[in-house]
């Protein structure tokens, strides 16, 4: 193998332009022995080498795509590599790890790489080539649901809006104007409700076809092993669920009840719960993405130098794709460039303090991939979403402390303090009906499209505070769960936010009392990416990895008593 200085059997100008491109250096593993020790290292480095390069490749296709939805040249690319290259790469990495767990060194990968080696027992046991070209379609249909949103907008007062920009504007103060804009948005919606349900079934079938390919009965089952949670049941998910009710639901009501009193309304409507309950005008920490940079760069310092830095590497490499604007896709994310050592933040900003608090968030993300990059191996960087969730949501937290850099009014700054500490809390019950209605949706897969929405709506009634009044938009309502789009693009990747956000709590209610200490723990929990269990690295976070009715409680108190003190 032709390789530089900088890599180990890869050529220095290795690129992916097709299979041929790629063929050999599966081959050339293939045929590495494994007999010894040292083999068994080298074997791994150079497997290691081979999925970074090619995660990074599908990383920037992804990347492409949703940066500008009507880029054909993106999709076209993008869909390549899902229906050609893709594949033949999970194909042969299936090859290669059965390769290595019938040889007489996997009890040492066992002995040294306890996390990974059970990882890799999960994905041979799961793997089905049938499967493959179901995969393929799925990720392509995946894309759909970006596409359609990025292409609704709404027009109010002659002015065209993407949907999250006129999601904003629930937050002025006229209240007439509020119902307008919250029945344009869901009248767009509801126009689009059938062909999500669509998609949604066409997404459903082939995820059934693939949990039953590899002998499970529902994908609920499947995609619990295969998202690699080895260290909690579905029955533990379900407890949590109740425990969520329980514990979270009360103080939703208390904040909810108490905005309704504030707003001096007879019927709380779902226009009125973004809007200041002073009703004053929203806070706008930014006007443009330059100046949501300089703050955030401000602010990240503030809590460390270290994310400072890093921070600005990522704006200097325009790495950042901060704004939003139609056609582009929804949502946002960090995409983990492991081969460079860097980060893609990718959101859709509109001024906002939400807007702040996500680019927070994402930076969390960003945070830990430069932590845990230290690893030789990639199986110690693609870390559980348990784990991931707690470095976002942990520094959203933690930056609050420092928001006195871009928030210099003191009522401001306490205003936006509660905003969050409630939007943490209200959340939780939100998260834990979608995670239920998913299991739902798979352990009921020939349900019918009214059968669907009639479980959701009785699943979110379940979670919601009846405190709001739905009367007159009860469709918004039924058809609520179709502006998740982790239901169809990351099935079952939701409930670890709700896990991440109570540690998350404990992290903050640590930093509080000694904030050298707390730092370093985060820190440090980042350096050990997926070297140990989710519990134990929670325990290296300096927290409990906990779904006790108990734990949550005593969270819930001390989130309690701080807004007592914001209020």
């Amino acid at each position: 193998m032709n390789s530089s200085s900088n890599t180990l059997f890869l050529p220095s100008n290795f690129t992916i332009t097709d299979w041929s491109s790629i063929e050999s250096y599966f081959n050339y593993l293939n045929e590495m022995p494994l007999t010894t020790e040292d083999e068994l290292n080298k074997f791994l480095l150079y497997k290691s080498e081979l999925e970074t390069a090619i995660d990074e490749d599908q990383a920037w296709r992804y990347i492409h795509v949703n940066v500008d939805t009507r880029n054909e040249e993106a999709k076209t690319a993008f869909e390549y590599f899902i229906d050609e290259i893709e594949p033949k790469v999970e194909s042969w990495f299936n090859k290669i790890d059965r390769k290595l767990a019938a040889s007489v060194v996997m009890r040492f990968f066992e002995k040294k790489h306890a996390i990974p080696a059970r990882s890799l027992k999960k994905n041979i046991e799961i793997f089905r080539e049938e499967s493959l070209s179901v995969f393929a379609e799925l990720q392509k249909e995946e894309q759909e649901y970006g596409s359609i949103i990025s292409e609704m907008t709404i027009i109010i007062n002659e002015k065209v809006y993407t949907l999250k920009q006129a999601t904003e504007l629930l937050q002025e103060n006229d209240r007439n104007f509020r119902e307008q804009v919250y029945k344009n948005i869901i009248a767009k919606r509801i126009e689009k409700s059938e062909s999500f349900n669509e998609l949604l079934s066409s997404m459903l079938r082939k995820r059934y076809k693939i949990a039953v390919n590899a002998g499970y009965k529902n994908y609920r089952d499947y995609q619990h092993y295969n998202l690699g949670r080895f260290d909690y049941t579905v029955e533990d998910v379900y407890n949590f669920h109740q425990a969520i009710v329980l514990e979270v639901n009360p103080l939703v009501d208390d904040i909810i009840q108490r905005r309704k009193y504030k707003l001096r309304v007879d019927k709380l409507k779902p226009w009125d719960l973004q809007v200041d309950i002073e009703e004053k005008a929203p806070l706008r920490p930014f006007s443009t993405t330059t100046i949501l940079k300089e703050n955030a760069q401000e602010c990240f310092r503030s809590v460390s130098s270290d994310f400072g830095d890093i921070f600005s590497l990522l704006n200097k490499e325009n790495l950042l794709d901060l704004d939003s604007r139609i056609g582009k896709a929804p949502g946002g994310f960090n995409y983990p460039l492991h081969k460079c050592n860097r980060s893609f933040i990718f959101m859709n900003a509109t001024g906002s303090m939400d807007d702040f608090e996500t680019l927070m968030h994402e930076g969390g993300h960003a945070f830990h991939a430069f932590y845990d990059n230290h690893w030789p191996l990639i199986d110690y960087k693609n870390t559980p979403a348990e784990v991931a969730e707690l470095a976002s949501m942990s520094m959203e937290l933690i930056s609050m402390e420092h928001w006195e850099q871009i928030l210099k009014d003191k009522s401001e700054l306490k205003r936006a303090k509660r905003m969050l500490l409630e939007g943490a809390i209200i959340i939780l019950p939100w998260i834990a009906a979608v995670d239920k209605f998913q299991h739902w949706l798979y352990t009921n897969p020939e349900h019918t499209h009214h059968e669907r929405n009639l479980a959701w709506t009785n699943i979110y009634k379940e979670f919601s505070s009846p405190i709001i009044d739905w009367e007159g938009v009860e469709e918004a309502f039924v058809f609520s769960w179709q502006r998740q789009l982790h239901i169809f693009e990351m099935p079952f990747y939701y409930i670890e936010y709700a896990f991440a956000q109570l540690g998350a709590i404990a992290i903050w209610k640590h930093y509080k009392e000694n904030p050298d200490l707390t730092l370093n723990q985060y820190k440090n929990f980042m350096k050990k990416g997926y070297s140990l269990t989710i519990p134990e690295i929670y325990k290296e976070a300096g927290i409990e990895f906990s779904f006790s009715k108990e734990y949550i409680g005593k969270l819930v108190g001390f989130i309690k008593k701080e807004l007592d003190r914001l209020y």
